[in-house]
C-alpha cells in the first residue's frame, strides 16, 4: 500500500545505507552483490529495512517516475524525466487519456504516461527492443497486455515487425512501441501500456476510426506521422514530438503546419543543475544540459 492508499504494484527500489547504491527488484526477487545476498519478501513495503546475509542494510523505497530512467534496461538513450514532464505539462495529459506513441525504445515515456493513468499504445520497430520495453513496463507496475496477446494483433493485420526504431540521435527507435496488447482503451483511470512490434505508419489502416488524446513521437519518421496526426487526434488533442536535431525539428514543424494543426510551438530542452559547495555557487560543469527539441501542436 502506498502513502495515498492505492495498492502498490511492480518493483521497489533498494537503497544502500551509504546512498550510493540502488537496485530495482520485484517482490520475491533475490539481490546478490558483494554486500551479500538479500531475498526481497513478497509482502515488502516502502519504508521497510532489509538486511543481506552479511548484515548490510537496504532501505525499501517506492518506485517513482524518475527511477524508471535510472533503472530500466536501456536499448538507447531514454527520455530524461524533465522532458517527460514537459510532454505532460504542455499537453495536459491526464488519467483516462488515450495516447499513441511511436518510438518506444527503452519505454520510459510510455511507462511514465501509463503510471499517470493513461492508456498507451506504443510502436517499436525492433523486436528485441520491444521485448525489453515490455519487461521494463512490467517492472514499472503498469498494466500490460491485458488480453495476453503480446502483440498478437500481427496475425490479424499482417506482420509489422522489422526495422530499427532508433531515432536520429538517441538510438531509442523509429516508430516503435511499448507494451503489448491489442486494446489501448483500458478502464479510464487505470493506466496501461501496449507495446506493438512494428512501424505505426504501416498500421494506419488498422488504426482507422480510432482517436487519441495525445500522439507522442520519438522517431525519424516523425514528420510523416505528424502529417497524419489530424486523422489520429481527437478534437483539441495534442501532438508532441521529441527531435534530437534542428533539421528534423523543422521538418516536423512544417509537416504539422501543412496538416492543418494549430498552436505549433517548439522548445529547446535545456537545463543546468546547480552546484553549491564551500568554494561558491555556480551551474554544474558536468551532466547533460541540452537534450533535444520538443515540438507541440494541437488538432
Amino acid at each position: 500500500m502506498t502513502a495515498n492508499g492505492r495498492e502498490r504494484a511492480g518493483a521497489v527500489v533498494l537503497v544502500g545505507e551509504d546512498g550510493d547504491r540502488e537496485y530495482l527488484r520485484e517482490p520475491g526477487d533475490r539481490l546478490e552483490t558483494d554486500l551479500g545476498v538479500l531475498d526481497v519478501p513478497s509482502a515488502v513495503e516502502p519504508g521497510d529495512v532489509l538486511e543481506t546475509h552479511l548484515g548490510e542494510r537496504f532501505a525499501v523505497r517506492e518506485l517513482r517516475g524518475p527511477d524508471l530512467f535510472a533503472h530500466f534496461e536501456r536499448t538507447g538513450a531514454p527520455m530524461l524525466p524533465r522532458d517527460v514532464g514537459l510532454v505532460v505539462g504542455h499537453t495536459g495529459l491526464a488519467a483516462g487519456d488515450r495516447v499513441l506513441d511511436a518510438g518506444t525504445g527503452t519505454g520510459v515515456l510510455a511507462a511514465s504516461l501509463g503510471r499517470l493513468g493513461a492508456s498507451v499504445l506504443t510502436y517499436e520497430r525492433d523486436p528485441e527492443f520491444a521485448a525489453i520495453a515490455r519487461e521494463n513496463v512490467a517492472l514499472a507496475g503498469v498494466a500490460a497486455d491485458p488480453d495476453g496477446s503480446d502483440g498478437g494483433d500481427r496475425d490479424r493485420r499482417g506482420d509489422r515487425s522489422g526495422g530499427h526504431d532508433g531515432d536520429e540521435g538517441r538510438g531509442d527507435d523509429e516508430s516503435g512501441g511499448t507494451d503489448g496488447s491489442d486494446d489501448a482503451s483500458a478502464d479510464p483511470g487505470v493506466g496501461s501500456v501496449v507495446v506493438r512490434t512494428g512501424n505505426v505508419l504501416d498500421d494506419l489502416d488498422g488504426l482507422a476510426g480510432e482517436t487519441f488524446d495525445v500522439v507522442t513521437l520519438d522517431t525519424r519518421d516523425a514528420p510523416a506521422v505528424a502529417a497524419c496526426a489530424p486523422d489520429l487526434l481527437a478534437p483539441g488533442g495534442f501532438l508532441a514530438a521529441y527531435v534530437p536535431f534542428v533539421e528534423g525539428t523543422r521538418r516536423v514543424v512544417e509537416a504539422a503546419r501543412a496538416a492543418g494543426l494549430g498552436e505549433v510551438r517548439t522548445y529547446e530542452t535545456l537545463q543546468r543543475e546547480m552546484d553549491f559547495d564551500e568554494r561558491g555557487s555556480r551551474p554544474s560543469t558536468t551532466g547533460v544540459g541540452h537534450t533535444g527539441y520538443l515540438v507541440f501542436a494541437r488538432a
